[in-house]
């Protein structure tokens, strides 16, 4: 069985933030292949689904950010899923905006959801779909910033991006994670023209 884990804040208050983008990512997946992500389960919101010939569980811990680990971990005993099939979808500031990258392994770089889920795997060997949300402007810390709302032009572009990054966790599920690193991680980078005109919000403890 697939896991596809999408990290995220849950909650109103982070639904329109840049550190939710892969809970947009997973619920983009279950509108194409008609699931509704809403049985609890684990500390977490699941369905399941077929995409392509793969079976997946689509997967959104509710667990706050900095303890998304618990989730997977559970999700993952559970379903007795191998590490080959557990697909991870966060928010990245080393990419720009409009960028999907998939990575095998690799630091959490700060990000304490991938943090967390290393330390309770007790490993980094698992797939990762990035989504690009760009390095906040100087000056503000980056807490705030994933934290923050989307700026007025990069959401007016977003919807774009969640589909392109929809279309590569459909790509690793069908065509496996070496071929989709080779085909993804070959494409230029599509520049996308944006600027953090949002409000930094306050700095939360649950980054």
């Amino acid at each position: 069985m697939n896991l596809v884990i999408g990290l995220g804040n849950p909650g109103g208050r982070y639904r329109h933030t840049r550190h939710n983008a892969g809970f947009l990512v997973v619920d983009r997946l279950a509108s194409r292949w008609g699931a509704s992500v809403e049985k609890r389960q684990f500390g977490a919101l699941v369905d399941s689904v077929r995409i392509g010939s793969a079976n997946a569980v689509l997967v959104k811990p509710q667990t706050f950010m900095n303890l998304s680990g618990q989730a997977v971990v559970s999700m993952k005993g559970f379903y007795k899923t191998e590490l080959d099939n557990l697909v991870v979808i966060h928010d990245d500031v080393d990419l720009a905006f409009g960028e999907v990258r998939i990575k095998q392994g690799g630091g959490h770089g700060g990000h304490n959801g991938l943090r967390d889920i290393q330390q309770k795997l007790g490993t980094n060997k698992y797939l990762r779909v990035r989504f690009g949300v760009s390095r906040p402007p100087q000056g503000w810390d980056t807490a705030d910033y994933v934290l923050g709302k989307w700026s007025t032009s990069e959401d007016a572009q977003l919807d774009e991006v969640v589909d392109k990054a929809t279309d590569v966790v459909e790509t690793v599920l069908k065509e496996g994670a070496q071929k989709a690193m080779e085909t993804v991680n070959a494409r230029r980078p599509q520049r996308h023209q944006v600027n953090a005109e949002s409000t930094p919000k306050e700095l939360s403890p649950k980054l």
